[in-house]
């Protein structure tokens, strides 16, 4: 009975190791590509923001008449 008892306990602790290691594995699997795609979004948000800034710098820069360049005095 002891026996039957210590053989069932290895038994379960076994499945539940096994069954915890796939889980563990696959959860990481699954946080890789997770990471991977929020990298790739943050990479396009990032060029896409650059894009957006880079052209209301040309705007403005256009709208903003030219400063008078005062001539320096030579002395």
């Amino acid at each position: 009975m002891g026996l039957t008892n210590f053989v069932l306990t290895v038994a379960g602790v076994s499945a539940v190791i096994l069954l915890l290691r796939s889980d563990v594995k696959q959860s990481a699997s699954i946080f890789r590509r997770n990471a991977k795609h929020i990298r790739n979004w943050l990479e396009e948000e990032t060029t896409e923001s650059a894009k957006v800034i880079e052209k209301s710098t040309k705007e403005m820069e256009s709208k903003v008449p030219p400063k008078d360049i005062p001539k320096e005095d030579k002395n």
